[in-house]
């Protein structure tokens, strides 16, 4: 019979790596936690107009990467290709704002674009996503990306570059946009054929697009620091000052912009300079009128989305450092040993211990061995004859030495070793 195998673009997280996933998000809620940031678990799928209304029409996401079916009641729905609008819609749809308008939420999860897969990226893949929401004041702003900073840092992850950015807002971007069309009038032969198109529905994702041409393209265009009003460019002069106190390196790239519709003024990215083309570990910025898009009040938000896959590449330290291995190991001899071990083992792992056995009446040295391949740094030797004597051995892998301990003071003395309760 033939084998059933994962999706294309799909991918099992098998352990040994899982165990770094584990790391990655518990550094998240502890970093995070002290920040005030709680965590909310939102649906994976949601309505597709939520995404053709909170993305935009006209990004790649909604026209060719979603994936989107009419299910039984004859309804659209998506699996969510990014969680910022589907944390504004539970925030709307609870009225967190009626409590407090001042929201601060992460949350960790798969996404879905049907993308071309390729090294690192996958067509599920995973998201850590930050939102903030009721703030205007650039302090928010500088607060967010000093959060992420340390976040990465904490993690050990170096040579790393933030990049910032302002997008301007809706009173000064449409002139910056006007000069950008008129700017590649001249030169629509260059660009691939999706910029082309995009001339007239969303000419500044141009500046996002890889395809070598349209990079030389825009490579002399205006830059839209030249275009901002004075509103977005006092907020931007504070949100660079704010950096500078907390001590956070940045460069401005006046070139940079963020893939979906809905943002605005203060845009960043984290680029890792260990990862190839696709450099990009982490990004965000402002939305500003999101909320009120979706159907909420007029609140601003800022936030941003890190991809796990490329976070959990870059992780320092090998394999070992995230092994996840039992502390004992116990190994058994007759009938009763297996009786007296089934039952101890149940009392040590309630006590938090990681404590493992072999049920396949393998030999005492077919056991030891499976112990030694184990890597549990202990070893306990349960046989019939020590259990007539009230005792059993405790063996220590690394040294090679054994002791033999009595039942009666064994707990007190893997409560010695292992800080257990």
């Amino acid at each position: 019979m033939e084998r059933i195998t994962s999706i294309r673009g799909f991918r099992d997280i098998l352990p040994g790596e899982s165990e770094k996933w584990q790391f990655v998000e518990e550094k998240a809620r502890e970093i995070f936690g002290a920040y005030g940031v709680r965590e909310i678990r939102i649906p994976i799928l949601e309505k597709t107009d939520l995404f053709r209304r909170g993305i935009g029409e006209t990004t790649d996401v909604v026209e060719k990467e979603m994936y989107t079916f009419v299910d039984r009641g004859e309804e659209s729905l998506t699996l969510r290709p990014e969680a910022t609008a589907s944390v504004i819609r539970a925030y709307i749809e609870h009225n967190f704002f009626e409590t407090d308008p001042v929201t601060k939420l992460f949350t960790i999860g798969p996404m879905f674009r049907r993308e071309r897969p390729q090294k690192g990226r996958y067509r599920q893949f995973h998201q850590i996503n930050v939102e903030m929401l009721g703030y205007e004041d650039p302090r928010i702003d500088g607060e967010l990306i000093s959060m992420l900073m340390l976040f990465l840092s904490e993690l050990g992850i170096e040579d790393l570059d933030l990049e910032i950015n302002s997008l301007g807002c809706a009173d000064c971007r449409p002139v910056f946009r006007e000069e950008v069309v008129r700017f590649l009038d001249h030169r629509e032969e260059s660009l691939c054929p999706d910029c082309r198109r995009r001339l007239q529905t969303n000419p500044l994702r141009v500046f996002d697009c890889k395809v070598e041409t349209c990079g030389e393209a825009v490579r002399e265009a205006p830059v839209i620091l030249d275009s901002i009003c004075a509103g977005c460019r006092d907020h931007f002069e504070k949100v660079k000052n704010l950096l500078d106190t907390l001590a956070v390196p940045f460069r401005v790239n006046p070139r940079m912009v963020r893939g979906l519709d809905y943002y605005k003024r203060t845009a960043f990215e984290v680029i890792g300079h260990s990862l190839g083309s696709q450099n990009a570990v982490a990004g965000g910025g402002r939305y500003d009128g999101l909320v009120q898009e979706l159907g909420g009040p007029d609140i601003p938000g800022i936030g941003f989305a890190i991809g796990f896959e490329r976070l959990v590449s870059m992780l320092p330290g090998d394999e070992t450092r995230f092994s996840s291995k039992p502390s004992l190991y116990v190994a058994t001899l007759g009938t009763a040993a297996e009786t007296f071990a089934f039952r101890l083992l149940h009392n040590l792992r309630k006590t938090g211990l990681q404590a493992e056995t072999d049920y396949s009446g393998k030999s005492l040295k077919a056991q030891m061995k499976r112990a030694g391949r184990s890597g549990a740094p202990y070893a306990l030797i349960v046989g019939e004859n020590e259990l007539a004597e009230g005792a059993v051995v405790l063996r220590d892998m690394g040294a090679g030495a054994q002791e033999k301990v009595a039942i009666s003071e064994l707990h007190a003395k893997l409560k010695e070793i292992f800080h257990v309760r």
